[in-house]
């Protein structure tokens, strides 16, 4: 029931890091069938293009053997070895050549449904595969079901098949009884090919069937729940709470940055309680106001505090610090907008002090 209702809750489609990390894993839809057409075509190409040649010669040399057995003198077991090795070495000329063809389709068809990858997670034991109860889920489930239909077809196909070219060829089969032994061969080859082909075409309708199924059912069973996919979510972009601490920490690192930096400021425009923005200028420097320091309320209250215990102008201008606050940024020059209000204060101040240092 657990496991049911999994699955039910798995009504998302697999997100790219899920299919991605599956690939990497091997696990990649595959179909069964398409090596069994791949051998169907070697073998039609095997029958066609190499079948008599190497027939003919199979058959050449194992007369030139077996007519003049003379020419064995087999008096022990060295003897009888010897000549095993040179009969299969006849019949090695006849299954080399076919071996090849099926090695080539079998490797076509699995390298033109997926792309060839060395994953050594598909050959580790899985103590699941030994557990009785996924036998029984493998062999009673969607999967299992699925295997036996291909396989009611296949037999099926196969048969009507194989029947229908032997009762349509019946005649010319019967006809070899009465005919020349040499001529028996290429009946046969051509009975052969001409039940490999039809039986091909049936196979292929097969195949992509079941190219289409295996997919559909990858892809069914990379599906994630909502809590699957938040998670993943998590794990790449970082814990919210962990992310949350991480700016608390950062924003109260720039703020005591922040307070440090205010006694050196040149003057502070406040909004007298919600908002205050400090400024550093030098004339040697040169260039506009840099902000050393901005904040509201609480933060705002600070910055006034430090600046007043360490004698820094404090100038109370609402609109100013409520525009300036909203388009300045801390450690940057002022804007452009700004430059002759800032710049009267400044002068201001300068001419306060020039007016002291006179009167001293």
């Amino acid at each position: 029931m657990a496991e049911g209702a999994e699955k039910d809750s798995r009504t998302e489609e697999a997100t790219e890091k899920r299919i991605r990390d599956t690939v990497e894993k091997g696990n990649l839809p595959f179909s069964k069938e398409a090596p069994i057409l791949g051998s169907l075509l070697a073998s039609i190409a095997f029958t066609a293009f190499a079948a008599r040649d190497v027939s003919d010669s199979l058959v050449s040399n194992l007369r030139s053997t077996f007519e003049n057995p003379t020419q064995w003198d087999i008096e022990n077991g060295a003897d009888a070895l010897h000549f095993l090795q040179g009969v299969a070495l006849q019949t090695g000329h006849f299954v080399l050549p076919a071996t090849g063809f099926f090695l080539v389709a079998g490797i076509l068809a699995s390298v033109l449904q997926n792309p060839p990858q060395v994953n050594l997670e598909r050959i580790r034991p899985k103590w699941s595969n030994l557990s009785p109860a996924s036998g029984w889920s493998r062999m009673f489930g969607v999967k299992g079901f699925t295997e036996f239909g291909k396989a009611l077809f296949k037999f099926g196909a196969v048969t009507i098949i194989v029947g229908w070219i032997l009762s349509s060829n019946l005649a010319d089969t019967m006809k070899t009884m009465f005919s020349d032994p040499l001529a028996l061969p290429e009946t046969l080859l051509s009975l052969a090919m001409q039940l490999l082909a039809i039986v091909s075409v049936a196979t292929i309708a097969l195949v992509a069937a079941d190219l289409l199924f295996s997919r559909i059912h990858w892809r069914r069973d990379l599906r994630m729940s909502k809590q699957e996919i938040k998670e993943e979510m998590k794990e790449q972009e970082g814990n919210p709470m962990v992310k949350a601490r991480q700016r608390q920490i950062a924003r109260e690192r720039n703020r005591k940055r922040m307070m440090a930096a205010v006694p050196q400021a040149t003057l502070v425009i406040a909004n007298p309680t919600h908002y205050a923005i400090a400024f550093r200028y030098s004339r040697e420097d040169g260039g506009a106001p840099v902000v050393v320091a901005k904040g509201a309320d609480l933060i705002a209250l600070k910055i006034r505090e430090i600046a007043e215990a360490n004698d820094v102008p404090v100038f109370e201008d609402k609109l100013l610090a409520r525009s300036m606050y909203d388009h300045v940024e801390i450690d940057q020059m002022i804007p452009s907008q700004f430059y002759k209000a800032v710049a009267e204060l400044i002068y201001f101040l300068q001419s306060k002090s020039t007016a002291r240092a006179g009167a001293a």
